[in-house]
């Protein structure tokens, strides 16, 4: 394949791996009937939140709910689609603003106004943290906003920010389902967690949490970040401790994972099988830093090649940036920098990384790109313009170098997110 030939292939890929978790495909299959005497409550947050929103709008409108059906939604900034019955409103994501504040709010008004006989019914996906935001009392947002910056910018995983996150929050970790503990909930989710733990996700507001304060603290202590006072105090406070999952609160509370990881790997594997490649699948919950993977997955397809083999690596999960430089990029655009630095131009070998929300870092907007292709000509066609592959790594600017090339993925919001996903294509 041409050059041409080989990035149409390896965006077909990803437009498979995307697919299998829209949300008008893979939504309806779940969606409980509307209750019989009370009224169905739609709580949404997330990046796939509106595609989610529309989905069951229109499956019950089709079941007739009239003025059965009510809540409100939230999505990231640049992520709204239409919708008809359920209001939507946008705020900031990766780090949170009002808009985040005033959602988190209407939501936990609506879930406290529920009844028995009604279901609370909440649609959740990647970016609910931000998106749902809630400070405990004496927590600003500005500070707030700090912490969360500070942690994305200690290489902290999701996991230990959102064990952070639950601790000054009023809604996350279980606390939107003591909330609606009067009514029945269901929780439908998209996964976009290592392992796809509930509790993980939008950090887990109605399921229990099995984290703690002391973890909270700790993970500030590791990561060398000192909170300000008002934080402290929330995190020294025993009332500020989330409910675990023995809480009586979740007794009448049902969770559902309707797409993940693992399903955009097997939609990726299927498309790349039919290109009569052997897929291997690395797994779909890889962590660590971008680009110590990047270089390992380029040392694992060199290993494939020198053996003659035509295989395609696939992984998925969510690595990490620790920002040393001043440059800006994403996690997927620094291990495709690293890749084709580790690849060094050897012919055959061609590589997607991306993530399937369709932003990979940036400022947030949503033309940020979704990730980076690299072949064979990468480095080659870098030198000739004059740039260095290895200072731009350096300096974190990964976006800036694939910019120049052209070879970034700019794909737009995606409306859904299940995290990562990767591909390396291997021809002898």
């Amino acid at each position: 394949m041409n050059q041409s030939e080989t990035h149409e292939t390896l965006m077909r890929l990803f437009r498979a791996a995307v697919a299998s978790a829209d949300p008008q495909e893979c939504l309806p299959p779940a969606l409980p009937a509307l209750p019989e005497n009370g009224k169905l409550i739609l709580l949404g947050a997330g990046k796939g939140s509106a595609a989610m929103v529309r989905a069951a709008e229109a499956f019950y409108r089709e079941a007739g709910a009239g003025d059965q059906l009510t809540g409100f939604a939230v999505t990231r900034t640049g992520f709204a689609l239409p919708t008809e019955t359920i209001p939507l409103l946008e705020a900031g994501h990766p780090v949170p603003d009002e808009n985040s504040i005033a959602a988190a709010q209407k939501a936990l008004e609506l879930a406290r106004e529920a009844r028995d006989g009604d279901i609370v019914l909440v649609l959740l996906s990647g970016g609910a943290s931000a998106l749902w935001t809630a400070p405990l009392d004496g927590v600003t947002l500005a500070e707030k906003q700090a912490l969360t910056r500070d942690l994305l910018a200690s290489g902290a995983p999701i996991s230990e920010i959102n064990c952070v996150r639950k601790h000054i929050s009023a809604i996350k970790g279980g606390r939107l389902a003591l909330a609606a503990a009067a009514a029945k909930l269901i929780t439908l989710a998209v996964s976009d967690v290592p392992g796809d733990d509930p509790s993980a996700i939008g950090s887990g507001p109605t399921v229990g949490d099995p984290t703690t304060l002391e973890d909270a603290k700790a993970i500030l202590r590791e990561r060398g970040i000192t909170p300000p006072p008002s934080i402290t105090r929330v995190l020294a406070d025993p009332g500020s401790e989330t409910p675990d999952p023995d809480d009586p609160a979740f007794a009448n509370a049902r969770y559902e994972l309707v797409a993940g990881p693992a399903g955009a790997l097997e939609a990726g594997a299927a498309a790349v099988a039919s290109l009569g490649y052997a897929v291997e699948l690395l797994g779909d919950s890889l962590e660590g830093e971008a680009r110590d993977l990047g270089q390992a997955h380029g040392e694992m397809a060199l290993a494939r090649k020198s053996r003659g083999e035509k295989t395609a690596l696939l992984s998925g999960g969510e690595t990490t940036v620790s920002i040393r430089g001043t440059g800006s990029g994403g996690p997927n655009q620094e291990y495709a920098l690293a890749l084709a630095v580790a690849l060094d131009g050897t012919p055959g070998i061609s590589a997607l990384a991306t993530d399937t929300d369709g932003i990979d870092g940036g400022s947030g907007a949503p033309d940020d790109p979704a990730g980076a292709m690299v072949d064979e000509t990468t480095l080659s066609r870098a030198r000739k313009i004059g740039l260095e592959p290895a200072k731009f790594l350096e300096n974190n600017d990964s976006t800036s170098f694939f910019s120049a090339l052209g070879d970034l993925v700019i794909s737009g919001p995606t409306h859904t997110n299940v995290n990562d996903f990767r591909v390396i294509l291997i021809d002898p």
